[in-house]
């Protein structure tokens, strides 16, 4: 057998099994951009390999996976931050038409040039962290046009910056002032002509809502998806962040790939994610900066065998955050996460969360060759150390 290249002299984390499947003097081989060997140096087979690359005794994870993110958009929402710390609540910035709606306001006006310009630092700082694929969502927009917008420049960044992107469509994430006084007939829009028009594109890999009473009821979300599903595409949901509405529940019965925050869900919105595989995508990042203080019902998504993420949310509202690393100890931290929690919450379970898990997200035959090889001594590094990036080198597909 002939490969492409092999690293060896370096110890695995494979995110295989129960734990993150660490390997010492472990060896990983490719061929074609996809991995053909991950193991022990002493199982590995004989072949004709092209390039050698020593460790020097290295760890070597999957290559990292933020599952959560908003990284396409213009502006910043640095005053409203302010506005926070003087006592402000985010629903009365909200309702104020602060939040996200400001944030609509400046992409709407933005081009995709500039779009590109003021998103890709974000995304070349995740990158420079190990990140291999993200996802990206819209719902900055709120209407055909620019919605298509966001989600065509997500898709560039993939192509220009080397990593995979996977692109969510947003579209009920806020009410636009312009339906305020009708927000079903901007449901009605998101449904009738947004999904449709971006899924005829193939600009969106899944759908997501925003399930909250200052966003939209279940009953408005399950015409979303109901939309989302007449076009072949997954779903997926912000819920239970703020209050408790039900949108756990609703996105499980949808078979949905995660539900994401879940502050305010309980023992029954976990056995419901369990039953439908739906991944639990939390958030630190927007716990921490908005000062939150109900935390997620850890102990009933493990008691269920529900799936942990974790992922970054980066936003320019409650979660200014492009740092995956600070993220997984901002998650061991606040929510009291496992190391290996974090690190399975940033690789396999992420990949899950994206419906990429037999693709990438652990070092086995016939995934991708995306690794993130380390300068640390032990993987409890990547978790414990904050402020600190102790990259080596990536790797996506093999090169």
């Amino acid at each position: 057998m002939r490969c492409d290249a092999v690293w060896h002299n370096a110890r695995l984390a494979t995110m295989t099994g129960p734990g993150i499947g660490r390997i010492d003097d472990g060896v990983v081989m490719a061929s074609g951009g996809r991995i053909v060997y991950a193991g022990p140096a002493a199982s590995a087979p004989a072949v004709d390999v092209a390039a050698h690359h020593d460790c020097a005794g290295r760890w070597i994870t999957p290559g990292l996976v933020d599952c959560h993110t908003h990284l396409v958009y213009a502006g910043d929402r640095a005053r409203e931050f302010a506005l926070r710390l003087a006592g402000a609540s985010y629903e009365e910035i909200a309702r104020a038409g602060g939040g996200i709606i400001s944030t609509v306001t400046a992409t709407r006006a933005a081009s995709a040039d500039e779009l590109l310009r003021q998103s890709r630092p974000r995304l070349q700082a995740m990158i420079a962290e190990g990140v291999t694929t993200i996802e990206i969502k819209s719902g900055y927009g709120l209407t055909v046009e620019a919605e298509t917008r966001l989600l065509a420049v997500a898709r560039q960044l993939g192509e220009t910056d080397d990593v995979q992107v996977r692109t969510s469509f947003l579209g009920a994430h806020a009410v636009p002032p312009e339906y305020r006084a009708d927000p079903e007939a901007y449901v009605d829009l998101v449904c009738d002509r947004m999904i449709p028009s971006i899924a005829a594109a193939g600009l969106a890999d899944a759908v997501d809502g925003f399930c909250e009473g200052i966003a939209f009821s279940p009953t408005q979300i399950a015409r979303v998806f109901m939309a989302a599903r007449a076009h072949g595409l997954p779903v997926k949901l912000h819920a239970e962040q703020l209050s408790r509405l039900g949108g756990t529940q609703l996105v499980a019965g949808f078979g949905g790939l995660s539900a994401d925050h879940l502050e305010h869900a309980d023992d029954a919105d976990a056995a419901a994610m369990a039953a439908a595989g739906t991944v639990a995508v939390l958030l630190p990042g927007a716990y921490y900066f908005m000062r939150e203080t109900k935390l997620p019902p850890i102990s009933a998504l493990r008691a269920a065998g529900v799936p942990i993420a974790v992922a970054s949310d980066c936003n320019p509202g409650t979660s200014p955050l492009t740092s995956i690393l600070l993220t997984m100890n901002m998650a061991a931290t606040m929510f009291r996460l496992s190391v290996d929690e974090c690190l399975r919450g940033v690789t396999i379970n992420a990949a899950k969360a994206l419906g990429l898990h037999d693709q990438i997200g652990s070092l086995e035959p016939d995934k991708a060759c995306d690794l993130a090889i380390w300068n640390i001594g032990d993987p409890a590094e990547l978790v414990y150390r904050m402020g600190f990036n102790p990259l080596h080198q990536r790797i996506r597909n093999g090169r």
